[in-house]
């Protein structure tokens, strides 16, 4: 781990490790200057951050809003070098208490788990780049909102739709440190291949590719079992813009003693939101869809699946369009 702190032993280590030291270990801007390089990029469906002191203003409002939040990191898929720099896919599953005012409004002491896929650049020990991707449809859910009234109640609390923060999308994206596009393993080609064919609506590949005990981890933190459950989230988020084109960003496939063969892949769906299927009623609006997904193989095909997306970033862009 050259350029890193000794004490992490390896780059999975490293990214568990910072997270623990920023989020639970007690908030220090010394550690956030520490591990967040002073230029860096955080793009999340919701916005960008540009620069340290975005991202030390976000968390230190994520950890009034719920101060007993913890991050259990449940995986890092990662591929690079320490000398060139080295990108994660960290999956972490989140458990707080909504015990403070904030973005999600009045504390309302509720117990939330959800779900957040963060990919994040890495070089002489600090993170550079990231691109984040939290489920904020369970969060919404478990406040007791549906994702779209808590994204009419987002643009309301941030002005108006003339003046609230606009969603992520390319036309907003600055040049960052990484421009990788991950490895060539091939659990990653393998899962970006399944991906690829599900958005080109070939539901064969459903009993060809996934196990038929598979579990899955979807959207608004909800759970899944076997081949309906795969069809019946994909095929109605292809539906809800059937027009719309698809693109594998970055992907990532790893091989790592006493674990399965994993893949980890980024991904955009942009286009209009011009079908029924997730969202409702066909609105017509321009849509930007960033999700990140994980994949776990078994002997029977692909066994677990875990794919994050925000809706309320996408109930957000239909509600600006449609007033």
């Amino acid at each position: 781990m050259k350029g890193f702190d000794p004490k992490f032993k390896n780059f999975p280590e490293y990214i568990n490790g910072i997270t623990y030291e920023i989020w639970e270990e007690g908030l220090s801007e010394e550690k956030l200057h520490k591990y967040y390089a002073s230029d860096i990029l955080v793009r999340s469906p919701a916005s960008i951050i540009i620069g340290r002191e975005g991202v030390i203003t976000a968390t230190k409002s994520t950890l009034l809003e719920f101060p007993d939040r913890k991050l259990f990191g449940e995986d890092v898929i990662w591929s690079g070098s320490p000398e060139e720099g080295m990108l994660s896919s960290h999956r972490i599953l989140s458990t707080a208490t909504h015990s403070g005012d904030g973005q999600y409004g009045k504390a309302s002491a509720k117990k939330l788990s959800y779900r957040v896929i963060a990919d994040c650049h890495a070089i002489n020990n600090q993170v550079n780049d990231e691109w984040l991707v939290r489920d904020q449809g369970a969060i919404a859910r478990q406040i007791g909102l549906t994702p779209e009234n808590f994204a009419r109640f987002e643009i309301e609390r941030q002005g108006g739709p003339d003046n609230c923060i606009r969603p992520f999308s390319d036309s907003f994206d600055q040049p960052g440190h990484y421009l990788g596009i991950g490895n060539e393993n091939e659990w990653g080609e393998k899962y970006s291949d399944i991906l690829n064919r599900l958005m080109n609506s070939d539901s064969s590949v459903v009993q060809k590719e996934f196990d038929r005990a598979c579990q899955l981890e979807y959207p608004g933190g909800l759970t899944g079992h076997s081949f309906s459950d795969v069809e019946c989230f994909w095929m109605r988020l292809r539906s809800s813009m059937p027009s719309a084109s698809f693109e594998i960003r970055h992907q990532i496939g790893r091989e790592d003693s006493i674990l399965p063969p994993r893949a980890a892949v980024r991904w955009i769906l942009k286009g209009r939101h011009d079908g029924f299927g997730l969202f409702g009623e066909p609105t017509g609006a321009e849509l930007y869809v960033m999700g990140i997904s994980h994949a776990e193989f078994g002997p029977w095909g692909l066994r677990r699946e875990y794919v994050a997306i925000d809706e309320i970033a996408i109930w957000k862009q239909i509600l600006l369009t449609t007033g």
